[in-house]
């Protein structure tokens, strides 16, 4: 197959040698060789390894911390307190009132005050990893203890203590959004009004590298050099250089291979920022690797929100309004850059998601509780309110004596553009093909019919189904309409070609297991006639990529991918002008080939591009008179709209075990739209490991704490991590609507499987309690509830996870 002339976006839609192909990834050869490095592959002569002093309580002062004996012990190079090392603090901000935002600053390391167990209050260095654990037990601190905030009820309670001073009601974020005028009309004249109260549980996004730094003091260059496995490289420099009181320019951060992120390592950590100090006082390499332990109870968790949400329905099953109340967990910090208005700005602007909803009504809040602070993580809320609008459909059918697909169809956004009452607009998409074929396959495999007959057999199997979209290619536009400080968006690419016509292509964004080299070396490739192995990417040094956000949101292909497209279309236009001149011919009559630039009119006639990168590099003097040596190209890319949005249908099947309550996933079927897949073997395994987290969330994982604030989950015995037993198999279709305004007709793929993953096995599960009367409506659904349940048990409120039926039966 010819590889595709630069004329349009419209090339890369499936036109090219390897867009739309599954070819083996890039990186797994290094990778499954053990060859790869990874933080902790990292040893530096001199180096010495840093671990914290962390707090013991969740809330109070400290009145003495008593390092002396520490800084005697043999090995111990230092040890520093926030006094010590005199950092400014993070302060992340929003652009919006007082009444509606309250700015808290996070210091790197505690001084006197603590909000959470586990903040840090001091860091000590050793010359080797076990002398520095041996330090820290020499630690002494005298605590003052007060009253800790452990939950919503409790921080909103009248008269509650203030986590944060300045946050009146333990508020962070207060923001009533889209009232619209007939909202209640539209309750008062319904056919049809139901309620939902959902809550669910704090989560751990557990990647398996934890987080990490390793600092050093560069005298010849005058840099503070960071190494870190973080998404977001260039805003831990800014940090960096913001805390430290140094130049931006005397800081280089670069990320080596990273074994997961899923956006809590797109937040700027405090550690890393204290390593960074530490190094810079001692002049010495200093490392620090986050055991289990602190990943577990210290690090960014993410998820604990709690809805109440009601929705008025026509006869005919037409959604008519929606009015929600969103409060959102945030943990005792904002985090940096997204702040505590992360998680409940993103609910209340896309609640309404896949369906047409012609009044909408929102208030959305971020509390502050003595927990560790809550960052991103896949999905950002959207796993939360899709499982909310599912239930209301659930509902709305049940009331309705209709099929719950068909209110679901009823209601379904299927004319494109469509700009919703959140004054978002969705770009074309296939929100009812996917569900009909997500049915269908579910109807195909028997498994309508294996639930009916299992209930004639007294088990209990249930169906769910859950329908949402995922907003992707999030531009500066999307980020600034949230009023941030800090506004992410835009993407730069820059390509070089060398003497011997391969190409160094740079991104901004960060590969953490999504095969950044595999799928930009395609679109690369595509672009210029190449093949994969003559395109490297280069990801993750701020000294090397002019300027990035990094990856989340999933934004890599959309915005990272359509900015490097953009730079391989401008070195091609360059390839081209040089071809012309030195075939002499018209610029019309060239065009790019396999690896050579070749003549319209005599396709046997060209330039090989070894062959122009030689005139380019070294006989500059036969170059156009306009032509500059060299070959090489720059281009940025931002979506001024709204992004693209992905969709998909999750069907599950499981059956519910009597007496111990096991949720059993007997299928589970994804039915995924993300426009043109670069490389459909990696959008699936995107796909799938996505739900494997959403699994996750739906039915095992949840950090708790007791009423001290003591979290009770600080190893993998107390923190239940779905493992290849519980995940199933999982069935995955393509649809493909392009996206018109990225350069590769791709949508992003990273979050949407975790997304509709809990509203299916959710609904799942209550289909299989039917006859129970009683529904769940509270993640993670534990076995006891189910057991309970199917033992008949009744009366449970809703704060339990339970709703009664009045005794219905479906």
């Amino acid at each position: 197959m010819s590889a595709p002339s630069l004329t349009g976006p419209e090339t890369m839609l499936r036109g090219g040698s390897w867009v739309g192909r599954s070819v083996r990834r890039r990186e797994d050869g290094r990778l499954l060789r053990g060859t790869g490095r990874f933080l902790d592959d990292i040893e530096l002569p001199g180096m010495v390894h840093a671990q914290f002093v962390r707090s013991t309580i969740a809330a109070g002062t400290f009145a003495d911390l008593r390092l002396d004996r520490v800084r005697e012990m043999s090995g111990v190079c230092a040890a520093f307190t926030a006094t010590d090392l005199d950092l400014a603090p993070m302060a992340p901000s929003l652009d919006r009132p007082l009444s509606e935002f309250v700015p808290t600053e996070m210091p790197i390391l505690a001084d006197r005050e603590v909000r959470y167990v586990g903040e840090p209050i001091a860091i000590v260095v050793a010359e080797d990893a076990y002398r520095v654990e041996d330090a820290l037990e020499s630690v002494e601190v005298t605590y003052h203890y007060t009253q800790a905030i452990t939950g919503m009820t409790d921080a909103l309670a009248p008269e509650a203590p203030l986590v944060h001073a300045a946050a009146a009601n333990n508020t962070l974020v207060d923001v009533s959004m889209f009232d619209t005028e007939g909202v209640d009309e539209a309750f008062e004249s319904a056919d049809c009004v139901v309620s939902v109260t959902c809550s669910t549980g704090r989560q751990n996004a557990l990647p398996m590298e934890t987080r990490g730094a390793i600092a050093e003091w560069d005298e010849r260059n005058e840099q503070l050099v960071v190494h870190t496995p973080s998404q977001v490289p260039h805003q831990v420099r800014t940090v960096i250089s913001k805390c430290l009181g140094i130049d931006e320019r005397k800081v280089r951060v670069i990320v080596p291979d990273m074994g997961g992120g899923f956006g809590i390592k797109c937040v700027v950590g405090r550690e890393e920022v204290a390593v960074a100090a530490a190094a810079l006082r001692l002049r010495r390499p200093v490392k620090w690797i986050e055991d289990r332990r602190d990943a577990l109870t210290a690090s960014f968790l993410a998820r604990e929100q709690h809805y109440e949400a009601k929705a008025a329905f026509a006869a005919d099953g037409s959604i008519l309004a929606l009015a929600a109340d969103v409060v959102c967990d945030m943990g005792a910090y904002s985090c940096y850059p997204f702040t505590a208005g992360i998680e409940p700005l993103m609910a209340a602007t896309e609640m309404p998601g896949v369906y047409r909803v012609p009044e909408y009504r929102v208030r959305a809040r971020a509390i502050t509780t003595n927990k560790a602070p809550t960052a991103p993580y896949r999905g950002v809320s959207r796993p939360q309110y899709v499982m909310v609008m599912e239930r209301l459909m659930e509902r709305a059918a049940r009331e309705l004596e209709m099929d719950p697909l068909e209110v679901r169809r009823q209601n379904l956004i299927d004319v494109f553009p469509y700009t919703g009452v959140n004054n978002v607009t969705y770009d074309p998409g296939s929100y009812r093909e996917s569900l009909d074929l997500c049915e269908s396959v579910l109807a195909d495999e028997g498994w309508f019919t294996l639930r009916d007959e299992a209930r004639a057999e007294g088990r209990h199997v249930g169906i769910g189904f859950s329908c949402f979209s995922e907003r992707t290619g999030y531009g500066s536009a999307a980020f600034a309409a949230r009023k941030m400080d800090v506004v992410p968006g835009f993407d730069i690419s820059e390509i070089r070609m060398d003497t011997s016509g391969t190409v160094v292509v740079t991104t901004g964004t960060l590969s953490h297991g999504q095969s950044h080299e595999t799928t930009m070396a395609q679109i690369v490739a595509d672009r210029l006639g190449l093949s994969i192995e003559q395109v490297r990417i280069s990801q993750g040094d701020t000294e090397r990529i002019t300027y990035g956000f990094g990856s989340f949101a999933s934004r890599s292909i959309t915005i990272g991918g359509s900015a490097v497209a953009l730079a391989a279309g401008k070195l091609g236009e360059k390839l081209l002008d040089i071809a012309a001149h030195l075939l002499d011919t018209h610029r019309e009559n060239v065009r790019l080939g396999q690896g050579r630039v070749e003549l319209v009119d005599e396709p046997t006639r060209g330039l090989s591009y070894r062959d122009i990168a030689d005139v380019a590099y070294l006989k500059a003097h036969l170059l156009p008179k306009e032509c500059e040596p060299g070959l090489n190209a720059t281009a940025s890319f931002d979506v001024a709209g709204d992004g693209t949005f992905s969709n998909a249908t999750h069907g599950v099947v499981v059956e519910l075990h009597p007496g111990t309550g096991k949720v059993e996933i007997l299928r589970y079927y994804c039915v995924e739209d993300c426009g043109v897949a670069i490389n459909p073997q990696v959008v699936d395994g995107q796909a799938r490991g996505g739900i494997a987290q959403g699994i996750a969330g739906a039915l095992f994982e949840e950090v708790t704490y007791d009423p001290t604030g003591q979290p009770l989950v600080a190893s993998f015995i107390d923190y239940q991590v779905p493992t290849a037993s519980e995940i199933p198999d999982v069935g995955i279709s393509h649809l493909e609507t392009p996206c018109l305004f990225t350069e590769s007709g791709a949508k992003g793929a990273g979050e949407g499987g975790t997304i509709g993953a809990p509203a299916a096995v959710l609904n799942a599960v209550n289909d299989a309690l039917s006859s129970t009367g009683i529904e769940l409506d509270n993640t993670p659904i534990h076995p006891h509830m189910v057991a309970a349940a199917l033992a008949g048990a009744h009366g449970h409120d809703a704060a339990d996870g339970y709703t009664e039926r009045q005794g219905e039966q479906r």
